[in-house]
């Protein structure tokens, strides 16, 4: 789907309307929080908010000091602080390297209707809607509590929210449930796949090309193990198992980047790639590892010791989010459904926190504003039609969780 271009279309006129939370994305979007950037600037305005309301965020940082996760409480009118409701959203864009944006992709402009912008849609939208509703959230007499979680570093794999789960747990915080809003068009997401990534170093020993029994090839064993994985992927594809509820229905694999070798007469000494597996929920995402793991130790590696002592193949994990699969009989599925009168029930491929969050203990579903077909793109954007629904959803949020409402 081609988005489109800002400059091409005519300005929203002044007297339309527009969404409350306009200011506080704008504010957002124009803090450049690409994963590999700090997020202090953008974690620090919303901190300073907070506190200027009234109410007491922690941070939980990265080992780098460079990256913070932001959790807040607002307590219940009778001061309580356990159980309520986690309003959960990532701070972290992806990078706009090379795309061909018609504007400042950190300068947000309104176009018709729409708002464009980096992480105007993914996920700046939902975070700006929810600081915007704050003041409503302090003032109503809540008969359980909210809380807001930002994390970072979740386009690079689900990072920071670990991080900041932790510490949830050392403060013995329990929420009752979460509400993930990754853009979803405000329609109500139940199950996602988990996303696995991990880099391979294959280990081989150089020599002449001329002499290849003298050396161990790298490349050639790396060949072998995408292979392997791809014969992976090819049976689950075709022997499953399947959820037909997914866009994809079963559990898919593939080798992402490579590099190896350093000239055509030298048998190379190293290859490195990068593969990923996404899950399906309740396939076990760790045993399918453990497979790739035993075919290199077990088929590939004595084969390489036998061509030179010191060759071998290592793996590092990079990033490991578990499928999400809700509940239909969780509170927070039936109260969301009945706030946004969406009964259909929508499993999606891409990955989000919410898998993190009910790993925690925590039930999560995933709804926030605008469509993923958007994300990641150039000329990304959000409606202001969905901002206004995303508003509208957390005014009745609120009032479900006001006393006497």
């Amino acid at each position: 789907m081609t988005s489109a271009s800002p400059q091409a279309i005519a300005p929203q006129a002044a007297s339309e309307a527009q969404p409350a939370s306009l200011d506080w994305i704008t504010k957002l979007v124009s803090i450049d929080t690409t994963s590999r950037e700090s997020n202090l600037g953008l974690i620090e305005t919303v901190r300073d908010s907070l506190k200027h309301a009234g109410v007491e965020p922690w941070l939980s940082y990265d080992a780098t000091q460079r990256k913070a996760n932001l959790f807040v409480t607002l307590p219940a009118a009778d001061g309580n602080t356990q159980g309520g409701i986690v309003l959960s959203g990532h701070t972290d864009v992806v990078p706009v390297d090379g795309q061909p944006w018609d504007t400042d992709p950190f300068k947000p402009v309104v176009r018709d209707g729409n708002l464009y912008g980096r992480g105007t849609c993914d996920m700046k939208g939902f975070i700006g809607s929810v600081m915007t509703l704050l003041p409503e959230m302090r003032d109503a007499k809540l008969k359980t509590p909210f809380h807001f979680a930002f994390s970072y570093d979740e386009e690079i794999g689900c990072v920071g929210a670990p991080v900041m789960l932790a510490e949830l747990r050392e403060r013995g915080i329990r929420p009752d449930g979460c509400i993930v809003g990754e853009p979803t068009s405000m329609r109500v997401i139940v199950a996602h796949k988990g996303i696995n990534a991990y880099q391979c170093c294959v280990r081989g020993h150089a020599a002449h090309s001329s002499l290849t029994p003298k050396g161990s090839n790298a490349i050639e064993y790396a060949a072998r193990l995408i292979c392997y994985i791809r014969d992976l992927a090819d049976h689950f594809k075709q022997n499953g198992p399947f959820d037909e509820l997914f866009d994809v229905p079963f559990t898919t694999a593939q080798t992402g980047t490579i590099s190896g070798g350093i000239a055509l007469n030298t048998i190379p000494a190293l290859c490195e790639f990068v593969f990923e597996y996404r899950n399906l929920p309740g396939v076990d995402a760790e045993g399918i590892f453990q497979r790739i793991q035993q075919y290199a130790t077990d088929e590939l590696i004595p084969k390489m010791q036998k061509e030179h002592p010191n060759a071998g193949i290592e793996f590092k994990r990079i990033a490991a989010a578990p499928a999400l699969d809700a509940s239909e009989q969780d509170a927070i599925t039936q109260l969301v459904r009945a706030l946004t009168k969406d009964t259909d029930k929508r499993k999606v491929a891409y990955g989000t926190e919410a898998g993190q969050f009910q790993r925690a203990g925590v039930p999560s579903i995933v709804c926030g504003p605008g469509n993923i077909e958007q994300a990641h793109k150039p000329n990304e954007f959000v409606s202001l039609e969905q901002i206004a629904q995303c508003e509208s959803f957390l005014r009745k949020l609120i009032r479900s969780n006001t006393v006497g409402a």
